[in-house]
């Protein structure tokens, strides 16, 4: 089945797809005028990963389409709830809520081996050294990455700003996380599915920690 599961709950309408080849998609519904251009010389995988997004939104609000601002975050027009995005060949996911939302899904690959000191906080280096490494990495990299479309202030750096708290990988439900700089830090709790070889992170504005913690205070 192409409508692979949805993840709504009280908060958020959370669905998510995987393309297979025996999918169809009416492009002339689906594709967004303004979009025409700028989609006809999109890969075969690019091209399936934007429809099963529009496909989803279609699902959800069928009056509704997706814009991009000039930085090219996406939102919903009309503006009536904020949307995150995500995709991963050959998964997509949409979230529409009230309130702000970020998700993101990763492969699991070793190759994110590579990368891991641009994004890894020095608290996290001490405890993601084992042999589950690549896997730990993975699910840090998701949160961030989801963190980073929820919350307003855009801090280009996963390393400085971003910091997740140690957790077990058979226990993904409830992972406390923060952005930070030095005035302030706003905490979350994020939630993550493994799904085939792949890791989904859900952040919701709804699983702020709503409490302040002193300056240079570390998980």
């Amino acid at each position: 089945m192409p409508f692979y599961q949805d993840f709504t709950d009280e908060n958020a309408t959370i669905l998510f797809w995987k393309y297979n080849e025996n999918d169809q998609f009416n492009q002339w519904e689906l594709i967004q005028p303004e979009d025409f251009e700028k989609v006809q010389n999109y890969h075969p995988k690019k091209m399936a990963e934007y429809l099963m997004i529009r496909k989803l939104l279609r699902m959800a609000k069928p009056d509704h389409k997706i814009l991009y601002q000039s930085i090219g975050k996406p939102y919903l027009y009309p503006k009536d709830a904020f949307i995150s995005i995500t995709h991963s060949y050959p998964f997509a996911a949409l979230a529409i809520s009230t309130k702000r939302v970020g998700i993101d899904i990763e492969r699991i690959m070793p190759k994110i081996l590579k990368i891991k000191s641009k994004f890894l906080h020095d608290s996290e280096t001490v405890w993601t050294e084992n042999a589950d490494e690549v896997e730990f990495l993975t699910v840090i990299w998701v949160i961030k990455e989801a963190l980073y479309k929820l919350h307003p202030s855009k801090y280009w750096s996963l390393k400085k700003h971003y910091e997740v708290e140690p957790f077990e990988l058979n226990d993904l439900n409830e992972i406390k996380c923060r952005v930070f700089d030095e005035n302030f830090e706003d905490r979350y709790i994020a939630k993550v599915i493994q799904i085939e070889d792949f890791y989904f992170a859900i952040i919701e504005e709804n699983h702020k920690i709503n409490y302040k913690i002193p300056k240079n205070n570390i998980f």
